[in-house]
């Protein structure tokens, strides 16, 4: 009965929680495919993808911790897991790369606690807590006396899996027209020297400011100081 009501809570919370659900609909299309492909390479499984609708909402959020990104890193985690973070730049922010991150740190927590529901529990809490929780009580996921944000997470991911691929039968319908587009329509320009301005370098390639930082969000000032690096920079064909 218990696992069945903390389900149920889930379901009922995310299904009424009507524009935070719909809204993860319309981004799912723009985000999906490269974590799905992403995730493909790398052996993990399909359905992890909702951890970033549960994260972030798929979007670049930041916590009240400072946890930053689509997956929410910390700024260690973030470094430990192959990405730059700067005052200028912040690959946190980064999709391809975070989710490069994500995969390789939920293949570490697979390794470490042996099941991608553990996994999963762990990349909310951290694997340190969570293995010693484990320790101390025992038994799988759904046998543990948890925080309660951890003790709703897996039940959380699979109400957001049940909700998102079959979302008619909640009561959300969307047109395909009513979904985010990928912004995959782009080129890349090699940039080897420091920029002293974004917003002439967004002139330069004829687009706004607003538009270099939506196709490249982790750029986080209108400069950027290069030494001994280079960077790609998305450019969308408008």
């Amino acid at each position: 009965f218990d696992v069945r009501e903390r389900l149920d809570r889930e379901l009922l919370v995310n299904s009424y929680w009507q524009s935070n659900t719909m809204l993860s609909l319309k981004r799912a299309s723009r985000y999906f495919p490269t974590i799905e492909k992403i995730f493909a390479e790398h052996g993990i499984p399909d359905d992890l993808k909702y951890l970033a609708v549960a994260e972030s909402n798929l979007t670049n959020a930041t916590s009240s911790s400072n946890a930053k990104g689509v997956w929410q890193f910390m700024k260690l985690a973030g470094k430990e897991y192959g990405m730059e973070i700067n005052d200028e730049v912040d690959e946190r922010y980064h999709l391809e790369k975070s989710t490069l991150g994500a995969a390789r740190y939920l293949k570490y927590l697979h390794n470490r606690f042996g099941n991608w529901i553990d996994a999963a529990a762990a990349y909310n809490v951290g694997p340190t807590a969570y293995n010693r929780i484990k320790g101390k009580q025992g038994g799988n996921y759904f046998d543990l006396n948890l925080n309660s944000e951890t003790a709703r997470y897996v039940f959380r991911l699979v109400a957001i899996k049940e909700i998102m691929s079959k979302p008619n039968d909640f009561g959300f319908y969307l047109e395909p027209n009513q979904k985010y587009p990928p912004l995959d329509n782009y080129y890349k320009v090699t940039v080897s020297e420091s920029v002293p301005s974004w917003s002439d370098f967004a002139a330069k390639h004829g687009i706004s400011y607003r538009v270099l930082k939506i196709y490249n969000p982790w750029l986080r000032e209108n400069k950027l100081t290069v030494i001994n690096n280079t960077y790609q920079i998305k450019i969308p064909r408008i």
